[in-house]
C-alpha cells in the first residue's frame, strides 16, 4: 500500500498521462475524479471553461482510494488549467474533501507558456494547510521532462525527510 495518492481529473487525457507518470514515479496509488458530465468537444470544451471562470462545482463521484485521504503521507492533486483556474471537478473535490489535506502538493497541466501558479493558492482555500509543493507543466513543451523530473525529485526528498 503506497504512502502517495495521485488524484486528478482530466478532460483531454493530458494530465492523466501526466500523473501516470508521476504516480509510477513514486509508486504511488492512481485516481481519478469523475463528475459524469460530458466535457468532450467543443461543447464540453466551452462549457468546462464557463464552470472554472464561475468557479461553479457539480457533484463527483466517490473516490475509491485504498485508504482515508488522511492516512496518506502526501497527496497529489492534478489539474488541468481551465481559463486561468483549476478546474471544476478538482474544486469540487478540495470544496467537499479539501479538509482533509494536510499534506498536499499540486500538478497542473497547461496550454500557455504562463505558468498560473497563482491557481495553487486558489486551492489552498479549501484545504486544511498550504501546499507544501507544486508543479506547472506544459506536456509536449521541451522542458517538459525536466520539470517533471525537477517535481518527482522534490517530491522524494519531501518523503525522506
Amino acid at each position: 500500500m503506497s504512502d502517495v495518492l495521485c488524484i486528478y481529473y482530466s478532460r483531454s487525457g493530458r494530465t492523466k498521462k501526466v500523473m501516470t507518470e508521476i504516480a509510477q514515479a513514486l509508486d504511488a496509488e492512481l485516481v481519478a475524479i469523475r463528475d459524469g458530465q460530458d466535457r468532450s468537444g467543443w461543447k464540453g470544451y466551452l462549457r468546462s471553461g464557463m464552470e472554472a471562470m464561475g468557479r461553479a462545482t457539480r457533484p463527483i463521484r466517490p473516490l475509491n482510494t485504498e485508504k482515508t485521504l488522511e492516512e496518506y503521507r502526501l497527496v497529489l492533486v492534478g489539474t488541468p488549467v481551465w481559463a486561468g483556474r483549476c478546474s471544476s471537478p478538482v474544486r469540487a473535490l478540495l470544496k467537499r474533501r479539501g479538509l482533509e489535506l494536510s499534506r498536499v502538493g499540486y500538478v497542473l497541466t497547461r496550454d500557455m507558456e504562463r505558468k498560473y501558479e497563482e491557481i495553487y493558492e486558489q486551492m489552498d482555500l479549501y484545504t486544511a494547510k498550504e501546499h507544501l509543493l507544486g508543479v506547472s507543466l506544459r506536456p509536449g513543451d521541451v522542458g517538459y521532462p525536466f520539470w517533471r523530473d525537477e517535481f518527482i525529485q522534490k517530491v522524494q526528498q519531501l518523503l525522506n525527510r
